[in-house]
Order: structure tokens, then sequence, then C-alpha cells
């Protein structure tokens, strides 16, 4: 019951205070630390697919034609008009012309300080059709804009359906009405780039350390670049970032507050800093004492039991609907998973209390059922109507605590050899690769997977490294099994989920996050790099489902997802989704106004403010 208060009161809108009270003020720098610096294309906005990457863009460093109003819940995932001046634009009759007018007065950050214009908002989809700098989210933009994919392949030397008739105006004609293209103008890869900077780098995650600033902050350092030409621009990354170590960002001396609104950006902080460090304990101890203001790491059980019963910390834990699932994956074409027999086995035995129990229990969030929150659906498959290899499943599986039975009976259903009770003693299923981070909230999960797995005979072999997606990322590693992935929308809608984690297009030789290859073919295989592209054939497809509801609209649209979920989870059976995610953070003493931004999943930091004086070096 103390955690359902809780709940209720650290959600909410815009105004929800820290426990500073009184008149809110601006300045101070906004310090955090992270227990995993990891980026999975180096804060390049064009490739870059971080939740975390999203929250910094769109709150503080970036500006798309469209955006969000950056607060908790339903209101948090109603678009606005951002660089444009308003959401949608004007649509033609035939939902195939979008026509935005950009603001007067917005303008790039240092060292260039001047007017954004629809080019570099042109420009902008040029990176993401160029394919050395891998776009990871290109798949939305590619079917939809006219022309993208001929610039893509090299047959144009422009994008035909973008057209800026003018410095404020900028025309999108798209192949056949696409209903959600408005929420795509928001994403970071489609916020304004300037060419005569980002040109220089033709490698993907190159522009990460240069980014220059569209929106009220921009990395520390920018005033230093010297952009004579592009040997003078690589010649010094900016100071503020370090794709290793740290992410330091200042007040934008050209952002102008009149061309925004205080409902998008409250801007009272001066400067935001984010620094590594794998000790998640410490950095706990350092929010507690006031020493840094919040964090990005996962919320240990000893500090989540911490703040849930000392009176004094209890309003400084926050939580949220995180619109989020964190998964397992299996790999289609790596043994002993590329028998769907072993996949299903494997979604049976696994304990979801105990992973979750060990993330802190209920205010980690619930047990998933299946790939999309509800939350993302409208509402539709809520918990307890699709559960197919829960508590559904069995009467011996009242908790999602796993089915050692069904699990068993499912292994002598596959391809590879068991013993009488259905325990795997193939050779095959000894040493299994697993992948997984290194800091707490991964490590701490694995003895509860690799005790489940053993139950069937699967002997997990898990390796810890810094860089997650830098290791699983890359399909031709033919990673096994992952257990360090997480994803949250993209924007409110289910197609988010499906487009990048399940179709083949998705699939990238670097940055990849369709972990389990669905839709592989020979192609992308050769493409991507993969040792004996020829052999994968006849790998799940969910293409032609995906088309057919991204056709939809309104309720049949959701509808169709929700469909597409259960056929996913049945018949391909790709992942273990193990937890629907709440987003819980900790203050310290000196944030004075603490707000959620359902967007990103992130803290607000659009519209955090500070009472330094509760600061503590």
């Amino acid at each position: 019951m103390m955690l359902l208060a809780l709940v209720a009161a650290s959600c909410g809108g815009k105004k929800t205070t820290g426990g500073g009270g009184g008149t809110l003020k601006t300045g101070g720098t906004l310090r955090l630390e992270t227990d995993g610096f990891e980026w999975t294309d180096a804060f390049d906005p064009t490739g870059e697919y971080l939740g975390t990457a999203f929250g910094i863009y769109s709150d503080l460093l970036g500006r798309g034609l469209t955006g969000y109003n950056h607060v908790a819940g339903a209101a948090g995932n109603k678009l606005i008009g951002d660089l444009a001046t308003e959401p949608t634009g004007n649509l033609s009759a035939d939902g195939l012309t979008y026509t935005y007018h950009i603001r007067p007065g917005v303008k790039f950050g240092d060292p260039l300080n001047r007017v954004i214009t629809s080019k570099d908002v042109s420009y902008a989809f040029e990176r993401l059709a160029t394919k050395s700098l891998v776009a990871q989210y290109g798949f939305y933009y590619e079917p939809a804009i006219k022309g993208f994919k001929d610039f893509e392949d090299g047959k144009a030397t422009s994008i035909s359906g973008i057209s800026t008739p003018d410095d404020s105006t900028i025309i999108f004609t798209l192949n056949q009405p696409v209903g959600d293209f408005p929420y795509l103008l928001a994403m970071p890869a489609a916020m304004p780039i300037p060419k005569e900077v980002a040109q220089c780098f033709t490698k993907a995650g190159e522009y990460g350390r240069f980014v220059i600033s569209s929106g009220p902050y921009e990395i520390e350092g920018a005033k230093d670049l010297v952009t004579t030409n592009c040997t003078t621009i690589k010649a010094k990354p900016l100071v503020g970032f370090d794709p290793t170590d740290h992410l330091h960002l200042v007040r934008n001396p050209s952002y102008d507050p009149a061309t925004d609104t205080k409902e998008a950006r409250d801007n009272f902080i001066d400067g935001w800093r984010m620094d590594l460090n794998t000790n998640s304990q410490n950095i706990f101890d350092k929010v507690q004492a006031g020493q840094l203001d919040t964090e990005e790491a996962t919320v240990l059980p000893a500090v989540l039991q911490k703040y849930l019963t000392d009176p004094t910390l209890k309003d400084k834990l926050k939580v949220n609907g995180g619109d989020r699932t964190w998964y397992f994956t299996m790999n289609l074409v790596v043994p002993p998973f590329d028998d769907i027999h072993v996949r299903k086995a494997m979604n049976f035995v696994m304990d979801k209390e105990a992973l979750i129990k060990k993330l802190g229990g209920a205010s980690a969030g619930d047990p998933a059922e299946h790939i999309i929150p509800p939350e993302v659906l409208n509402g539709q498959l809520p918990k307890g109507e699709f559960d197919p290899y829960g508590c559904s499943a069995g009467a011996n599986c009242p908790n999602h605590t796993g089915n050692v039975a069904l699990a068993l009976a499912e292994m002598k259903k596959s391809k590879y050899k068991t013993d009488a009770s259905g325990k795997c003693i193939d050779p095959i299923c000894n040493n299994v690769v697993n992948v997984t981070r290194q800091t707490a909230g991964f490590t701490v999960l694995e003895p509860v997977e690799e005790a489940a797995a053993a139950l069937i005979g699967i002997k997990l072999k898990t390796t810890e490294v810094q860089s997650f997606y830098g290791k699983a990322g890359v399909p031709k590693n033919l990673v096994a099994f992952t257990s360090g992935a997480g994803w949250g929308k993209d924007y409110a809608d289910a197609k988010t989920f499906f487009g990048a984690l399940f179709l083949g297009s998705a699939i990238l030789p670097e940055g990849n996050v369709n972990l389990s290859l669905v839709g592989l073919t020979p192609a992308i295989a050769k493409a991507d790099g993969m040792p004996n592209p020829n052999s994968y054939t006849g790998v799940p497809s969910i293409q032609t489902d995906y088309d057919a509801c991204d056709k939809l609209s309104g309720d049949p649209r959701v509808t169709c997802w929700s469909n597409l979920d259960k056929k996913v989870m049945t018949t391909i059976v790709p992942w273990i989704p193990y937890r629907w995610a709440t987003a819980r953070f900790t203050i310290g003493p000196a944030v004075s106004q603490y707000v959620f931004d359902q967007f990103s999943g992130e803290p607000a930091w659009a519209h955090i403010a500070l009472d330094t004086t509760k600061q503590v070096s």
C-alpha cells in the first residue's frame, strides 16, 4: 500500500516538486552519474537509438519540427509544434503531402550561431538515407518518403519527396498515407543538422563528438570548434563529450526563449553534467548526500528498501510508468535456439517473479506476459488476458515462477537430443553464449536466468560487457542469447516496437537491435558480413503483418498490433519478455522541481529546477 501511494505521488505533470518548495529558481548545474555509459551510435543523432539519448536530445540539445511538452502520462505523449509552428503541418486531402513552416529566429548554437533553415532539416534526412552512417531507425522513413530509397541506393542526388521552396518551408511527399508521420519528425535523427559541419563525418558515430546544438543547451567546448574546413573541424572534438566517460552541457547562447514555450521547456538549469561511475552504490550514496542531483543507474534492492522505509527519503524516490519491456533474446539462427520448441521451453521455465525480486520487487514493474506494454496498446491485452507461458499455461504456474514440467515437455519436441525427462543432453546445449551488461541491474539477474536454463539442460556461458550493443548488436558475432536488452516506445504506437526489433530491414551490421534476427535473409546476412550468408533461409518474417497494420488507424490499428503481438509470441518466439518496467529515479535534496518525460521515459531535464544552496560539493 505504501508503494502504491508513493507511485501516485510521484507520477503526474509538470509541477511535481522534489521537496524544495518555494519559488523555483533559475541557475545551477544539474549533476548526475551513470553506472553504464554506452551509446548505440556514439551519440550521433542520425543513428543514436538509446532512450537516455532521446531525452537529452529532445529536452536539451535539439528541436525537431514536432516535439513534446516533456511531462508525465498521456499529456506527455501528445505532439506539439516545436521547430515548426504546429504539429501536423498542412496535410493534403489525399494524405500524401505534409507542409511545415519553421518558426523564425531559431538558431544553431556555437560556433555557428546562425538561423536554422528548412535545408538543415532536409540535410538531416539525407544523412538518414546515407548507408555509411547506419541510421538505426531509418526503416521508418525509407518506405514513407518518396525518393528516400533512391537516394539511399545512390540512384539520386536528392530525396525527391523533400522540397524546400524557401528557408522557412519544408514539404514532405509520401509514397502512401502514413498516419504516424508527424511523430517521426520528433525523433532526434530528424532534427536539423548543419551540413557545413556534419558533412565532414562520413562514418557511423563520428559526428557524435561534434554535434551542433539546435536546442537550449550545447555540448561544452562547442564555442572552441574551428569550422574553417573539415581538417580543422576534426582536429578538436568537443571537450564536453567523451563517449567512454562523460557528457557535459552548457547553455546555448543563441537560444531565444521567445521561439519556444514554457510548456515545452522551462530551462531552469545553467548546465547539465553526466559522468561515468561503475560503482552503483556510490552513485546512490552521493545522491542522498547531495553531491549528485539524480542518477542514471539501476536502483539496487538495498537502496530501494531504504527509500521506501525512511520517512526522510520517501519523496526522493520517483516512480513512473515506463512504457518499456525488458527481455531476453534468443537468436533464431544459432543453436539451440534455431528450434522453436527450445525457445518455447525457455519461456515456460523462466522464473519472472525471481527476476523482478532481484530488482527490488513490485516497484520495478510487473512480470511481462507478451511483447508490448498494455499502455502502448491503449489497454488492449491487459495483464492476465494473454499470457501464453505464464499463469494460463497450467495449474503448476500460479505466479510467473516458471513451469518446469511444461518446459521439459516442449524440449522433447525439439530436434536436439534429450533424456527421458526432456532435459537436453545434446552437446550443443553446453556453453551457450549469453551476453549481458556488466552493471549491477543485469549481473544480479544472472543466477536466475542460468538456473532456469539449467533446468532444461541448457548451460549458459555468460559474458559481461561494457558496450552491450557493441557486442550483441553485431549480427556476424552470432550471439546466441542476450540478457541485457530492454525497449521503450519511440512514440506512443506499437509500431515502434515491431519495426526496430523484428523487421529484417532493421538488421544492421552494427548497432543492431533486432537481436533475434527475425526476418534475416541471405541478402541481409551478406550485407552485414555474416558467415555463410546463403545458409540463412526460412527465417520467420513479420513484414507482411507489419505492412498490413501500418496502413490502419484508430482502434483497428491497435487491434492489429495486438494480434501481431500474439502471433510473434506463439509462432516465432524470439524473446523471453520478463518485465514491464517502471521508470525509477532518485533525486537529491537540491532538486526543487522534478518532472518525468513520458516520451523518453527519463527525467524531464527541460523542467527540472535546483536549489543550489542545497548542493554539496
